[in-house]
């Protein structure tokens, strides 16, 4: 059972033990009696229909927020994925031009070796 229906369970059971024993341990006349505990129902049903209402509004605001937060996060997604996309074509050109850079710079390191090795060489 869940707390809500446990809790609204209780507090109908509490509501009427509380009624029959005012009926029984209640000093006052019978007409006065029989008001207080029509007035204790209609308390008792105002109460249970504020609460059937704040359910209702706090399921729907549940709701609401639930689509409110799928709703961001696809928004934050697609962002995301367009972002990635820029910058994949932001650095895709760069990205020839580092490998090309790269290439020059290997390539003048093997020529420095070459002539390292070549003056070692004459030097022996």
């Amino acid at each position: 059972m869940s707390k809500g229906k446990a809790f609204t369970i209780g507090f109908f059971v509490a509501g009427t033990v509380s009624a029959a024993t005012a009926l029984v341990v209640a000093p006052s006349s019978g007409r006065d009696l029989r008001s207080k505990v029509v007035e204790q129902g209609t308390e008792l049903k105002t109460i249970v229909e504020d609460l059937i209402q704040d359910g209702i509004k706090l399921k729907d605001q549940i709701a609401k927020t639930s689509k409110e937060g799928v709703a961001l996060i696809n928004e934050l997604t697609e962002e995301m994925k367009t972002s990635i996309e820029e910058w994949k074509e932001a650095v895709e050109p760069h990205q020839d031009n580092i490998y090309d850079y790269l290439e020059q710079i290997e390539s003048s390191i093997q020529d420095l070796e070459e002539k390292l090795q070549n003056q070692k060489n004459e030097k022996s």
